[in-house]
């Protein structure tokens, strides 16, 4: 895959400027935006980045994490603080995403949207109440392996952290989460499944794969 280089103001503003023009795969109202890859590439950032953008082009937009649809601890840590195969398939709470951030968004849906729902730190219900995302409102979930699971988004954004880089920039306590990723590189191949790829290796000089196409 060949990749140029390109600041992160002009990533924001030219895929906010795509996602003007995005047409929906179902006809949704609301287009659906994945910024996949591991937090330590900064996924959460960028989904902030592009609802600065996104509002200051007159769209409304929701950045919702997938850290905020975790399973209670009772569950995560099932067989343990450090499962792999529990971290890849059963940390999430995929359902409670589909019931309470994209059945919504379908078409003909409410566009009523539960931005989280668990706190890890308390381990409980955050109470959170929905918000309304108007026609033509854009969802930004962003988080790790979300490639993975069918979710309908009409743009996808991967990421890309090599391995070293990955080690390198998460924290000595979650390196135990590598192996996950690794098996996701070899098992979903999210860069081949992305429409956008962004390579961060070094934050202060990302590169891009080129400007999806809106339609």
């Amino acid at each position: 895959m060949r990749l140029e280089p390109i600041t992160w103001e002009r990533l924001t503003d030219t895929l906010a400027d795509r996602l003007l023009d995005l047409k929906t795969g179902d006809g949704s109202p609301w287009p659906r935006v994945a910024v996949d890859g591991a937090r330590a590439g900064g996924t959460g950032e960028l989904a902030a980045r592009l609802a600065d953008a996104l509002r200051l082009r007159g769209r409304t937009p929701l950045v919702v994490g997938t850290e905020g649809f975790l399973r209670p601890a009772s569950l995560r840590y099932e067989y343990g603080h450090e499962d792999v195969e529990a971290y890849y398939s059963g940390w999430f709470d995929t359902g409670a995403l589909w019931r309470e951030v994209f059945g919504p968004l379908d078409p003909g849906g409410t566009g009523r949207v539960l931005p989280d729902l668990w706190d890890p730190a308390a381990d409980r219900a955050t109470r959170s109440p929905y918000v309304e995302l108007p026609p033509g409102g854009v969802l930004l979930l962003h988080g790790p392996l979300l490639l993975d699971h069918w979710f309908p988004f009409d743009l996808s954004v991967h990421v890309r952290l090599s391995p070293g880089a990955l080690r390198r920039r998460t924290p000595e306590g979650e390196r135990w989460t590598l192996p996950a990723f690794e098996r996701y590189e070899r098992e979903v191949d999210p860069a081949g499944r992305a429409d956008v790829v962004v390579r961060a290796d070094d934050p202060r000089h990302p590169a891009w794969n080129g400007a999806p196409d809106a339609g």
